[in-house]
């Protein structure tokens, strides 16, 4: 019989033995190499991006070219996304111009002869109860193309449905580059972008303080932090940075705190990063208590709620201008003529970059048929595209690359800065 210490030393070699076993079934297997394992060479300048998505042109390469358009049908529908209310304080000459654009498209035979029809959705919920209407219509109302979303937040939310659905999406006003940095093949973005925009507005900014000092005050909603985030960056680059960055919450009751900052800060010259309303409200709070400081904004500053102040507080803001038919094109004249003819008002930014993007569709679907993969193709193969905003060229990513400009308020009108 073994004794006591010969056990020990038994079990103490079977106890190796056994994790020897298990290590071995564990361990991570070493997969021999093969033809169609490509290997990964070793970046030689490790701060520089693999992958750049702004100059990579993704394409659709799936199926649904070749299916046939529907038979028996009466009208060709069109999803519009935002508020079908002409009195909507932010997207109304939105729904006016593409309300508009379709009228002028069926008065001119419509596709083949059938009518456009807008199929609105909207709540003032868009992430709740407002993309269950954008998916209805998608999936149960059978539309061809979605047009709208009048601002950032809301045109992520229709990504992410045609991402799925597979049917191209127009943008006429959202200046979030994101949207279209996400390399979906079916989104296009009509409005310069905020990395463009912004470099304008810092340059402009710096010529004016010439070296003295200024001071950001930006609202917290998404298209603000956004356009702020991309000010920031342009102005670093010019070797400036505000004095003070103050912030505010949309629809604050007062602005107090920050009108009180920056009477001690005594800046040279103040920007003013916010919606149309918020901005308007600001600028009165701060011309009451100093008239003459020179203000600076973002494209929010053309729309035509922030007109709507008294031209004593708005007069001589200097913001990137979206549209102004005077450097537009020869086009845009007449088009700013029938749309306060038809609607009794001047149109601004919104209005005429929603107008393009429903033409710009419309041509589309009367080149490509009632094919929902081709209308995309077509959409992207019209680039470039004339339209009452100018040249519509496409960038890889499907944004507009437009040259951008300063504007001004003279009068309480948007008129170009020099």
């Amino acid at each position: 019989m073994l004794g006591r210490r010969s056990m020990g030393a038994v079990n103490r070699f079977w106890l190796f033995c056994f994790c020897i076993m298990v290590l071995g079934c564990t361990a991570p297997r070493q997969r021999p190499p093969s033809a169609d394992t490509q290997t990964v060479p070793a970046q030689t300048h490790p701060t520089e991006p693999f992958f750049r998505a702004r100059e990579h042109t993704t394409e659709y390469l799936g199926p649904g070219r070749d299916v046939p358009p529907p038979e028996d049908i009466a009208e060709v529908k069109i999803a519009y996304f935002g508020p079908d209310d002409p009195d909507h304080p932010v997207a109304g000459q939105m729904w006016q111009a593409v309300t508009l654009a379709v009228e002028e498209a069926n008065a001119g035979g419509g596709y083949n002869g059938l009518p456009f029809r807008l199929k609105t959705s909207w709540s003032p919920d868009p992430w709740g109860s407002g993309i269950k209407g954008i998916t209805r219509l998608v999936y149960d109302d059978n539309v061809w193309a979605v047009i709208g979303a009048p601002d950032g937040p809301s045109a992520h939310l229709v990504e992410q449905v045609v991402t799925k659905a597979r049917l191209a999406f127009i943008s006429p006003v959202a200046t979030d580059k994101t949207t279209n940095l996400a390399n979906v093949p079916w989104i296009f973005s009509c409005a310069p972008s905020d990395d463009l925009l912004a470099p304008a507005l810092a340059q402009a900014l710096i010529s004016q303080t010439a070296g003295g000092s200024f001071a950001l005050v930006s609202s917290t909603d998404h298209d603000a932090r956004v356009f702020t985030t991309e000010l920031l960056t342009a102005l670093d680059k010019l070797g400036a940075f505000p004095g003070r960055h103050l912030q505010f919450n949309p629809d604050a009751a007062d602005f107090d705190t920050q009108l009180r900052s920056i009477r001690h800060s005594f800046p040279d010259a103040l920007v003013l990063i916010a919606g149309p309303r918020d901005a308007a409200r600001f600028l009165v709070a701060l011309r009451r208590g100093q008239p003459v400081l020179p203000v600076f904004g973002g494209p929010a500053m053309g729309h035509r709620r922030f007109l709507e102040t008294d031209g004593r507080f708005t007069d001589g803001v200097r913001f990137p201008l979206l549209w102004h038919p005077a450097i537009a094109c020869e086009h845009s004249a007449m088009f700013a003529r029938r749309f306060e003819e038809r609607f009794g008002i001047e149109p601004d930014y919104t209005a005429a970059h929603t107008y393009d993007a429903m033409n710009l569709l419309l041509d589309a679907i009367r080149e490509a048929g009632l094919n929902r993969v081709r209308i995309r193709d077509v959409v992207r193969r019209l680039s470039p595209w004339t339209g009452v905003t100018g040249t519509i060229t496409w960038d890889p990513t499907g944004r507009n690359r437009r040259p951008v400009h300063l504007g001004t308020v003279q009068n309480g009108r948007v008129v170009p800065a020099g």
